[in-house]
């Protein structure tokens, strides 16, 4: 894995624990939902690249 496959892992997997810590503090439903899909994107990108599917 290069640096910025890591960079992005530990990116989306630091906001889906921002994501639990959010809900759990029941905060706005649209914050909890931005940074989930923003953990997704980061996740999915990371991960495609340590795949090699994703330049």
């Amino acid at each position: 894995m290069t640096g910025l496959n890591t960079i992005l892992i530990l990116l989306g997997l630091f906001l889906a624990g921002g994501v639990y810590s959010f809900a759990k503090q029941k905060q706005p439903m649209g914050v909890v939902v931005l940074l989930g899909i923003c953990s997704l994107f980061c996740l999915a990108a990371g991960l495609l690249r340590v795949q090699g599917l994703w330049a």
